[in-house]
């Protein structure tokens, strides 16, 4: 490679499939067999930073580690994320409504989340081997890696960076950046969906806070590799950027809540890098035009050009989502459903929560087809040298096929192989 290239992932929660599907294409690519991870700065946040992390563990062995990344949301399962059982839903719903009922009277503050994602701190766990993520920097397989989350207590975006020694920090009025060690629990703060799942306490430089997903503020998810030294981007996103249904129908009807959490939602995981995509291709533009003249400006602050490619999903996810609905488990059904009429009014929602396989699998299939529709441009973008800061658009029109991926679920899913692993990273 002639120039450093970074990945970035945002979130999207059981969207996070579709990122696998994508990198499981592109670890089949053959060059990187010789010339190893193409990817030496890593960016994530929510199911972003799951994968990420994942990444940054196994990039010694990049094609097999994005093998089993793929494995492992082909068998995940709800109760691999949060408790579904009748008795723990009875009880996170009891809590709510007393604290709802009773809570100015008795004192509320009890209840914490709507879903119990203990299992996923534990799934985690099993599956990734955080202490590879340093033998991988030192080794000098990777630079970096950064995981984003919000601090619920001060309300300030934090960025969690992993790398190596004297890789850049900065700070900002709404940014705080931390050299540290990346743990599962920081992969569980990014993770933590607001409002659905219960927030994190994590260790920073001044005691303690709580945490929650990495979007809430993330507003430039490019930023943290840029800023880290990237001189190229890939993306993954996680929505169809050209078939949102944008008609309005005739007979608007009063949104439920299962829609407005589902909009905020979208705002939250899907806005952010199709926005800092646009700002970034101004800016390559007014640069290129000569409209951007920085005299006398430190070389380390000056504006740079910069490649990116983006590649986003060729299907509506959230059409996906309405139709597998059916497989969820029937308690976290009945309550999902609870916050709306019907099955459409809960599909955006429904398309970050539905962790079954049946939907991560398809979820895989259309990121691996629309990567290997692409998949010269991708070669080329990776290792093709040039000064081209042409931003590449998403998937475009191209209808999904049943891409033959040729998964197996793993029987088990942590370990340390460095070649062909069993196992996850």
């Amino acid at each position: 490679m002639e120039s450093v290239i970074g990945l970035v992932m945002t979130g999207g929660g059981a969207r996070g499939a579709y990122q696998a599907g994508v990198l499981k294409r592109v670890g089949e690519i053959q060059r990187i067999e010789a010339s190893g991870n193409p990817f030496p700065l890593i960016g994530g946040a929510s199911a972003g930073a799951v994968n990420g992390a994942a990444l940054a563990a196994g990039c010694d062995e990049f094609g097999p580690a994005t093998r089993i990344l793929a494995e492992m949301w082909a068998a995940l399962k709800p109760s691999d994320v949060f408790h579904c059982d009748f008795v723990s839903q009875a009880q996170n719903s009891l809590t709510w409504i007393l604290d709802l009922s009773f809570g100015g009277i008795a004192g509320g503050g009890h209840a914490r989340s709507l879903l119990d994602a203990t299992p996923l701190r534990h799934f985690l766990g099993r599956n990734l081997d955080c202490d590879r993520i340093q033998a991988n920097i030192k080794r000098g397989n990777l630079y970096g890696l950064a995981i984003s989350a919000t601090n619920f207590n001060s309300g300030k975006s934090y960025l969690f960076i992993q790398g190596v020694k004297g890789h850049p920090t900065w700070q900002r009025a709404r940014l705080v950046t931390v050299s540290t060690k990346i743990t599962v629990d920081h992969i569980c703060a990014s993770a933590a969906i607001p409002m659905i799942f219960e927030p994190v306490q994590l260790k920073i430089p001044r005691g303690s806070a709580f945490f929650g997903d990495g979007c809430v503020r993330l507003q430039q998810p490019l930023s943290p590799v840029i800023r880290l030294g990237a001189e190229k981007v890939f993306a993954i996103g996680v929505r169809c950027g050209n078939k949102e249904r944008l008609e309005v129908s005739a007979n608007e009807t009063r949104p439920s809540v299962a829609q407005i959490m589902g909009v905020l939602f979208n705002v939250m995981f899907l806005d952010h890098l199709a926005t800092d995509i646009e700002h970034l291709d101004r800016l390559n533009h007014l640069l290129e035009s000569g409209h951007i003249v920085q005299p006398g400006v430190e070389e380390g602050e000056k504006i740079r050009p910069l490649r990116t490619f983006v590649i986003t999903p060729s299907v509506n996810l959230s059409d996906l989502a309405g139709q597998h609905q059916k497989d969820m488990p029937a308690m976290i059904r009945y309550f999902v459903s609870s916050l709306g009429r019907d099955s459409a009014s809960c599909s955006d929602l429904m398309s970050y929560l539905l962790f079954t396989s049946k939907y991560t699998r398809d979820l895989i299939e259309i990121g691996y087809h629309d990567a290997d529709e692409r998949i010269e441009e991708i070669e080329e973008f990776l290792y093709a040298s040039g000064d081209q800061s042409t931003v590449e658009r998403d998937s475009g029109d191209i209808a999904p096929t049943a891409a033959k991926t040729g998964m197996k679920p793993p029987a088990n899913l942590s370990a340390n192989v460095p070649r062909n692993p069993d196992r996850f990273v």
